[in-house]
C-alpha cells in the first residue's frame, strides 16, 4: 500500500515537473531593480527602454524626483535603504553617501575607458559617471529687449537694479543644478563674497525654481527675460526655435555630473551589478548624448547644435570634496536667506 502511494507521488512529482519544464514559462524570473533617479522625467522611458533591450531579464522600477528631493530620501532611509541602484543622480550627492556608508564599492567592466574625472578616486569606486551639466544663462532676447535690457556678461552683472524681476534660478536645496550655482559662486567669490553676491543677485529674482531645467524652458517661453539653468537645455530650446542667448559668464561656470551608484546591503546585487556595467557602455554613454554635450566616455560625444564654443573650456575648476562636505550647512542658510521667494512645491 505504501509502495503504491509512493510510485503515485513520484508519477504525480515528474509530470508536474514536466509541465512546468514545457510550459513556456521563463527558465530564470525576472529581476526588479528600485532605481532612484534625477534624470529628466522626458528621458526615463528612453532610459529603461534602451537597458531592456539588452537585458530583458532586469525590469526597473523606477523612483524619480528632483536632486535635492532624491538626496534626502536616501539618507532618511539610511537605516532601511528601499532603493538597490542610484542611477542619474549629481556625484555631489553620491560623495556624501559615501562619507555615510551607504554605498557598494564596485569597478565595472570597462571603467578604464572613461575620462578619470568621471570616476570616483576610491578603488574600487563607490560610483562611476555619466555625463556633465554646465551652467549657464539663457536670455531671451526679444523679452529682454521689451523691458530695455542688455545681456549680462558676468554673474556679478545680474545684481545690477535693472535685471529687478526679471531672473529666475531654481532653488538649491530642491535642484542640483540650483546647488551647483550657489556652491560655485562660493568657490569663485569666497564664502564672504559668495554670500554678498547672492544677497544682491536675490534683490533680482523673481521666484527660485524646484527644478534645474525650469528656469530655461521660462525663458524660453518668453515667461521671463533671464533663467539661470544649463547650457544643454538652452541649446535644445534654441534649436527648437526659442529667441536664446546663451551666456557664458566671463567669471566661469560650475558643472556637476550625473552619477550612477550600487546602494550598500541591496539583497539583488547581482543584477545591480549589471546595471552598473551597461551604464558606462558605448551604447549608454551614446544614449546620455541624447541629452547632455559632455558625456564620461571619451569621443562619444556628437557636436551639438547652439552649444557655446567656449563653454568647455571656462568650466571651473570644481571642488566636489567642498560641495558634498558642506552641503547640508550651505543649504541651510539659503533657506534662511531667501527661500522666501521658492516657488510652492508639488
Amino acid at each position: 500500500m505504501v509502495k503504491s502511494t509512493f510510485s503515485k507521488f513520484v508519477t504525480s512529482f515528474v509530470a508536474g515537473a514536466a509541465m512546468i519544464a514545457f510550459s513556456g514559462l521563463p527558465a530564470q524570473a525576472e529581476t526588479e531593480l528600485t532605481v532612484y533617479t534625477a534624470v529628466e522625467a522626458e528621458d526615463l522611458k528612453r532610459y529603461a527602454d534602451t537597458f531592456n533591450a539588452d537585458h530583458p531579464d532586469i525590469k526597473i522600477k523606477w523612483v524619480r524626483d528632483s536632486t535635492g528631493i532624491v538626496t534626502a530620501k536616501l539618507l532618511a532611509e539610511k537605516d532601511n535603504p528601499q532603493a538597490d541602484v542610484v542611477w542619474g543622480l549629481a556625484a555631489t550627492s553620491l560623495l556624501l553617501l559615501k562619507t555615510e556608508g551607504m554605498l557598494e564599492a564596485y569597478a565595472p567592466a570597462g571603467v578604464e575607458k572613461l575620462d578619470p574625472k568621471f570616476v570616483d578616486k576610491s578603488n574600487p569606486p563607490a560610483w562611476v559617471g555619466m555625463d556633465a551639466w554646465v551652467a549657464a544663462i539663457c536670455y531671451n532676447t526679444v523679452e529682454a529687449a521689451k523691458a530695455n535690457l542688455t545681456p549680462p556678461k558676468t554673474w556679478k552683472d545680474l545684481t545690477d537694479p535693472k535685471y529687478k524681476g526679471h531672473v529666475i534660478m531654481p532653488n538649491p536645496n530642491s535642484s542640483g543644478t540650483g546647488f551647483l550655482d550657489v556652491s560655485s559662486w562660493l568657490q569663485m567669490f569666497g564664502e564672504e563674497g559668495g554670500w554678498a553676491y547672492m544677497d544682491g543677485l536675490h534683490a533680482n529674482i523673481a521666484r527660485y525654481t524646484h527644478s534645474g531645467s525650469k528656469p530655461c524652458k521660462l525663458a524660453a517661453a518668453g515667461e521671463i527675460p533671464i533663467g539661470v539653468s544649463f547650457a544643454f537645455r538652452g541649446a535644445k530650446s534654441k534649436a527648437a526655435g526659442a529667441p536664446l542667448e546663451i551666456i557664458v559668464p566671463d567669471e566661469g561656470v560650475g558643472w556637476d555630473m550625473e552619477a550612477t551608484a550600487i546602494i550598500a546591503g541591496t539583497s539583488k546585487l547581482d543584477a545591480a551589478k549589471k546595471l552598473v556595467d551597461w551604464s558606462i557602455t558605448k551604447k549608454a554613454n551614446e544614449m546620455y548624448n541624447t541629452g547632455y554635450a559632455v558625456v564620461a566616455m571619451p569621443g562619444v560625444a556628437k557636436p551639438v547644435e547652439h552649444f557655446p564654443a567656449n563653454l568647455l573650456e571656462k568650466m571651473i575648476d570644481y571642488d566636489f570634496e567642498f560641495a558634498a562636505n558642506n552641503r547640508a550647512a550651505i543649504l541651510k542658510e539659503w533657506a534662511k536667506r531667501y527661500d522666501s521667494k521658492s516657488e510652492p512645491k508639488g
